[in-house]
């Protein structure tokens, strides 16, 4: 099995007016066109897909939807489907990041149609999953976790599995400046790979890619993305700023 290269995925959020977001991705493309070895993809708000798509296209750099509703079509008002996403350039989606599911409601269930949708549709599914403080403090961090994955990938199973990622991100570290030590998001991230393959019989030939977000900088971003568990990075804050984003984007490729 060929080793897949990290991944790293800048998530802007509600970030940047188009020309900001158009000009982040052009100096993006810029420092990039020479960098090998890592897979780097960004999220920009859906108002700044297509032209940062054009921007970037024949670039080493990817295009990421935030969020998209599991119908093709239809009377679904302020939703956007993953054949508009896919129309605009994305080869990856974003599927029940926390303030998706905090803020918004997000069920497990709903988790789970995008992604069988997502898989269907050959895009790569970035399925995020992890804790609350209070979760946390209460002991329920990995039956949290089993929960979310067990029923975001239900039904889910063989060679198709080659497009998904999954990104462990505990809520109490986004955003808050508060990280996860290496050795937490390690123990989680041994958890998660063993639960894939074990419980619910995912092949390792597969590569399913294990990615951390929580507050990831270019202070932290080096010692995190050299342990042998994490195959990447899940960026929000530190991936509007061009110079944190691209150092953590150089922390995946030092050995």
């Amino acid at each position: 099995m060929t080793t897949p290269l990290p991944l790293v995925i800048g998530n802007w959020k509600m970030n940047m007016l188009a020309s900001q977001a158009c000009d982040m991705a052009r100096s993006l493309v810029d420092r990039l066109s020479e960098v090998e070895g890592v897979e780097v993809v960004i999220a920009p708000p859906f108002t700044s897909l297509y032209p940062v798509g054009q921007i970037i296209k024949g670039s080493r750099l990817r295009l990421a939807g935030q969020n998209f509703y599991f119908e093709s079509k239809g009377a679904y008002t302020g939703e956007v489907s993953l054949e508009m996403l896919k129309d605009v350039g994305c080869g990856y989606v974003l599927i029940g990041h926390s303030e998706r599911r905090q803020i918004f409601k997000e069920s497990d269930e709903a988790i789970n149609k995008k992604v069988h949708r997502a898989i269907q549709m050959g895009i790569t599914a970035v399925v995020c999953v992890g804790e609350t403080l209070e979760q946390r403090k209460a002991g329920a961090t990995l039956n949290i976790i089993e929960t979310q994955l067990s029923k975001g990938l239900a039904g889910l199973s063989g060679e198709r599995l080659s497009t998904l990622a999954i990104a462990y991100e505990p809520v109490w570290a986004i955003g808050t400046g508060v990280n996860a030590t290496p050795e937490q998001v390690v123990d989680i991230h041994k958890f998660i790979r063993k639960f894939l393959f074990e419980s619910l019989g995912f092949s390792e030939k597969v590569g399913t890619r294990i990615l951390y977000g929580g507050s990831v900088n270019p202070e932290n971003s080096k010692q995190l993305l050299q342990e042998e568990q994490i195959d990447g990075a899940l960026v929000g804050g530190a991936s509007l700023d061009f110079e944190s984003f691209c150092a953590i984007i150089n922390s995946a490729l030092e050995p």
